[in-house]
């Protein structure tokens, strides 16, 4: 399981013009699922997101996770993170995981997610659609988390 993870001012995600969901402080974490993920998978990287330290603390050192900030987090699902690019000028989705799979483990990170958060500190992508995402990245701060491999 890879995560893409963004610190942001704000983020959005909006389906056919219309806006879905949005945050405002907080992080913005692409998930890609593969095939060898599974829930312990959900658990670990959904751990490792709540608590990354990548808010400033009164020092202004990067000391502080989502959930020390109060801040949000926007969970979009990102099938092109399974992709092997290792060669080749063409991307390979042979690692990603089947659709159903893919769905139901990012229904189950959303559920953990916000049972670690709450709630309302918790906005989600659209699973298998078309999905405009617009950010400000504040920063920049990016990092990539994986669980697998």
């Amino acid at each position: 399981m890879k995560g893409l993870i963004q610190r942001v001012s704000s983020a959005s995600v909006s389906v056919d013009g219309a806006r879905i969901s949005q945050i405002e402080q907080g992080l913005l974490l692409f998930l890609g699922i593969e095939k060898i993920d599974s829930l312990e998978s959900v658990n670990r990287l959904c751990q490792r997101v709540v608590s990354y330290r990548v808010f400033s603390d009164e020092a202004g050192r990067m000391n502080l996770s989502v959930a020390d900030a109060g801040g949000s987090l926007l969970v979009v699902p990102q099938f092109t993170l399974a992709a092997d690019t290792r060669s080749g000028n063409r991307p390979g989705f042979s690692a990603a995981a089947a659709p159903e799979e893919a769905r139901s483990l990012y229904l189950q990170f959303i559920n953990q997610a916000q049972a670690m958060l709450g709630e309302a500190r918790v906005a989600a992508g659209q699973f298998g659609t078309d999905m405009q995402v617009a950010l400000v990245n504040d920063g920049p701060v990016t990092f990539m988390l994986e669980t697998s491999k």
